[in-house]
């Protein structure tokens, strides 16, 4: 009896020990793309392409990887260059005020082909909060609860998380195909300055480029929403990296609409029939 004991103790650890392995293990993303299999998002605010250029960090991103010359964000303020980038169209939206949106989006494409979205926000409080600001969170730099669809599913909303989920997710290798990271309004330069992003962006996601695993497969895209004048030509810094990115100075005219359509062509998601399918697309960039 026993000996008996023993056994089936041992028999139970290990059963426990397997169990723990495959619920720690990284999960495989849902599918494969051209380019990538991850694309994440970091979008920055309200500054000049040049004085982005000459951060330590954002120059350090530019000369790694891919580096867009002449790439322009559509209009000002911030909110509708937010929903370009994510449904191909401004739709109509002229200002910063709340706006409710019943069009389709880059997530009624990814979820089609069966492909994982996120999006980490800063201050963000959860529970499909979809007022305009908490703490230093501001919805208008969260373009998914302005969609209908989103805001009133309480299963598509449940993928807004604050932020600080993101290092859990990472560590745990459950990260979603298409991340978008928003940060709040001091890290992301709106209510401090263009330094002040560089340095928050450098000591948040350094560590994610170092690392080979991390990074396999994975694209990160930053950007801005708008160059700092309501004048001018509205000239964004535009930066992608990854291990199959080859790095190089891109001279082509492209503008937000064409990330979009980047994403769509890598996962051949169709096109939300907008300004993201006729839009520029990006160049080879790849090794």
């Amino acid at each position: 009896m026993f000996k008996f004991k023993i056994i089936s103790k041992i028999v139970l650890l290990l059963f426990t020990v397997q169990c723990l392995a495959r619920a720690q293990a990284p999960l495989v993303l849902q599918e494969g793309g051209k380019y990538f299999d991850r694309v994440i998002f970091v979008v920055f605010e309200n500054t000049d392409y040049s004085k982005a250029l000459k951060q330590p960090f954002f120059k350090q991103l530019a000369n790694s990887g891919a580096h867009f010359s002449n790439f322009m964000a559509m209009t000002h303020p911030s909110q509708a260059n937010y929903i370009g980038l994510t449904s191909g169209s401004l739709n109509n939206v002229k200002g910063d005020e709340l706006v409710d949106l019943n069009v389709p989006n880059i997530v009624d494409l990814l979820e089609a082909k069966g492909l994982t979205w996120t999006v980490y926000a800063e201050d963000f409080p959860g529970h499909c909060f979809s007022g305009s600001q908490n703490a230093d969170y501001v919805r208008k730099h969260n373009p998914f609860i302005s969609y209908l669809n989103i805001q009133k599913n309480a299963l598509r909303c449940a993928n807004i998380h604050n932020a600080n989920q993101f290092e859990q997710d990472a560590k745990r290798g459950i990260l979603s195909n298409y991340i978008f990271y928003i940060p709040n309004l001091k890290n992301d330069g709106h209510d401090t300055n263009i330094s002040f992003a560089d340095k928050w962006y450098e000591e948040k996601f350094s560590m994610y480029l170092n690392e080979p695993l991390f990074m396999s497969k994975t694209i990160l895209i930053s950007t801005f929403d708008e160059s700092g004048s309501f004048f001018g030509k509205n000239q964004i810094y535009t930066s992608i990296v990854g291990p199959d990115v080859k790095p190089g100075i891109y001279s082509d005219a492209l503008n937000l609409y064409s990330l979009l359509k980047l994403v769509e062509d890598n996962w051949d998601l169709g096109n939300l029939g907008k300004k993201d399918a006729s839009a520029s697309p990006i160049p080879n960039i790849w090794n």
